[in-house]
């Protein structure tokens, strides 16, 4: 009896010290991240039959677990994902949105364009002036600097960001050698262990998949022996038990400054979709690059290109101060075209753009399947519609493609960005202020004898740039009576009796011009050319009235416009990303706070239970004693 009595008083004992272990274990890790809140498992020994009865044994401790809900912690790690993704986009985007908002006005683009054409209607008020002149070429100047500039810090962030993505895949290698070395220590300390778990180190490994769904979307999946494997992307293995595989960055083939997350397999490196990549902070990365700083970037190009394009077809259509034609006013940056650097054929495809007002903000991936072209629409990453040709040229979206040399293989594939380069190549054309086009190549006159009242409008160049050589030719309308008229001139093949209509255009030589009133029969009206240039202004009115005509996206945004369209994108975004970031973070602390409800240590517990096993080995060592003095009494009645 008295052996039993001391065999369940040191079980006792041995229960209550563990207790007292565990719980203070608990209590000096309650601020560890990643740890789990650890609680004993006992049961009661075997009882001892007798003829009285089963009588107890004492206490034995089967195990000590975690507090661990593996619900609670996919929640915790899919909110942690999606937060983190927020918030990387958001700090990035908020880069943008600086840029594009400067309320300064020294980075912004939206005064360095009303200042512009501020000094093109001063052209237009004093086309002989000097100084108007000189204050035109300077504004411009200023407008291209702010747009070379914003493109200088697109670079930038953009550099910024790829170093981001290179440290992302840095560290989601070294958390995935991390884990699988963990599931190997974990086997290891089971076994010799019994197979009973060993807590702390899975702590460890569940903290280290909390950080890796920080730096991308992972998923964990328990094997029969308790290792885990992980997986990314579209189903990626990046941990299998005791094995990692490794992540790498490599340059896209169609574009060297833009980095591919590529996965290491059987020794080569293959390429992941970047659409499959999304949470955390490499997702986030991966987001923002294609929704803003592409968007962004093709926005300004494309602003940039239409403007120089269209200022520079009006500009053609007038004459400068020598008495020539217009040349070109702005330097108009060229689309794109990267061939992969994996093609096969020798093919070089050329891109030129022909309409300026359906240029769009998008990018293009020529592919070819040996027989057929795909052209496919990317925006914002995202691929689009389709369309298939045979043959070149092919005109889509205002961009006009071209083979010029070479020949393509089947699978060859060229990247096609109409508007990329515009930001950053746009440059003023002219430096001397006698080539602004201010005045009109023609004058048109009405005879002095004239008895009608007829009048002759000022005549207009015809759009597009004109390719008739005889647009300067002297040509001479004279009525043959109330309702007919001859035409002579050189180019105009002389035709008579055409039939007046009061207001009708009438067009020869490339020029328009109307006549109303009513002529009489001899009356006379001229078109030549303007030799009074110096002092015409009629060009200058219209490339004065380009900043309010609709001439972008299709004819329905205004230079200003297709600027506020991509300053509303971005703002939107970051007022949306914002908005959202903040109901995700709280919905990560909600579940958080769940989780830690049950797996987290709560100090009043712990301090509860550290008087509970403190009373319980006291009353073991009692028991104990009780023991020892019922020995004492039987050897004394013995003696």
């Amino acid at each position: 009896m008295g052996n039993s009595i001391f065999g369940i008083g040191l079980s006792a004992l041995n229960a209550a010290q563990h207790g007292l272990l565990v719980a203070s274990h608990n209590v000096s890790n309650a601020a560890t991240p990643g740890y789990t809140r650890q609680q004993i498992v006992q049961s009661a020994n075997q009882a001892q039959g007798t003829g009285s009865g089963f009588i107890g044994q004492g206490v034995q401790i089967d195990s000590v677990k975690r507090a661990y809900n593996q619900f609670l912690a996919n929640q915790v790690a899919q909110a942690q994902t999606e937060s983190s993704q927020l918030d990387t986009y958001l700090s990035q985007m908020k880069q943008i949105d600086s840029l594009l908002a400067d309320p300064s006005g020294q980075l912004g683009l939206s005064p360095a364009l009303q200042d512009f054409f501020a000094s093109v209607q001063g052209v237009a008020t004093h086309p002989s002036d000097i100084a108007s002149r000189q204050s035109m070429l300077s504004n411009a100047e200023v407008l291209v600097r702010h747009f070379q500039s914003m493109n200088d810090r697109l670079d930038e962030i953009q550099g910024g960001v790829n170093t981001q993505i290179e440290n992302s895949v840095s560290l989601i290698n070294t958390l995935a050698e991390r884990i699988a070395k963990l599931n190997e220590t974990i086997g290891l300390a089971e076994g010799a262990a019994g197979a009973q778990p060993a807590n702390d180190l899975r702590d460890q490994r569940d903290e280290l998949v909390n950080q890796l769904n920080q730096e991308t979307r992972a998923k964990v999946v328990v094997q029969g022996d308790g290792a885990y494997s992980v997986f990314i992307g579209a189903g990626q293995a990046l941990v299998a038990g005791p094995k990692s595989f490794q992540l790498d960055t490599i340059a896209s083939p169609t574009d060297a400054h833009r980095l591919e997350i590529a996965y290491g397999s059987g020794g080569n490196s293959v390429p992941i979709k970047e659409s499959a990549l999304d949470g955390g902070k490499l997702g986030g990365l991966l987001q923002f690059r294609n929704e803003a700083i592409d968007a962004v970037r093709n926005g300004l190009g494309r602003l940039a290109i239409g403007l120089a394009g269209t200022f520079n077809a009006q500009q053609a259509l007038g004459q400068d101060v020598q008495g020539n034609a217009g040349g070109a006013f702005f330097t108009s940056p060229s689309p794109s075209v990267t061939p992969s650097i994996k093609n096969g054929g020798s093919a070089v495809i050329s891109a030129d753009i022909v309409n300026h007002s359906a240029l769009t903000v998008s990018d293009y991936r020529l592919r070819f399947d040996g027989t057929l072209y795909t052209l496919t629409q990317i925006t914002n990453g995202i691929e689009g519609a389709a369309q298939t040709f045979a043959t070149f040229p092919q005109t889509v979206d205002g961009v006009r493609l071209s083979l010029t040399s070479g020949a393509t293989a089947a699978g060859d594939e060229f990247l096609i960005r109409p508007t990329v380069n515009g930001a950053g190549q746009i440059g003023v054309a002219i430096q001397d202020t006698s080539l602004i086009a201010a005045a009109a190549p023609i004058r048109t006159d009405a005879q002095l004898a004239n008895t009608g009242t007829g009048r002759i409008s000022a005549g207009t160049v015809n759009a597009p740039p004109p390719t008739d050589p005889n647009l300067k030719q002297p040509v001479t309308i004279t009525f043959t009576s109330a309702t007919t008229f001859d035409v002579n001139g050189v180019g105009t093949g002389n035709p008579g009796g055409i039939i007046f209509v009061r207001g009708n255009p009438i067009s020869f030589n490339g020029w328009t011009v109307q006549i109303t009133g009513s002529p009489k029969p001899g009356d006379t009206f001229s078109i030549g050319p303007n030799t009074r240039g110096a002092d015409d202004n009629r060009n200058a009115l219209l490339l004065g009235a380009l900043q309010t005509r609709s001439v972008l996206a299709g004819g329905t945004a205004t230079y200003q416009a297709a600027y506020g369209q991509v300053v509303s994108l971005v703002g939107n975004k970051a007022r949306e990303l914002e908005v959202t970031s903040k109901a995700q973070t709280a919905l990560l602390s909600q579940t958080q706070a769940l989780q830690q409800s049950e797996s987290g240590v709560n100090l009043d517990e712990e301090a509860a239970n550290l008087l509970r096993y403190q009373q319980a080995y006291q009353a073991a060592s009692k028991v104990i004693q009780t023991a020892s003095q019922m020995f004492d009494t039987l050897l004394a009645v013995m003696r």
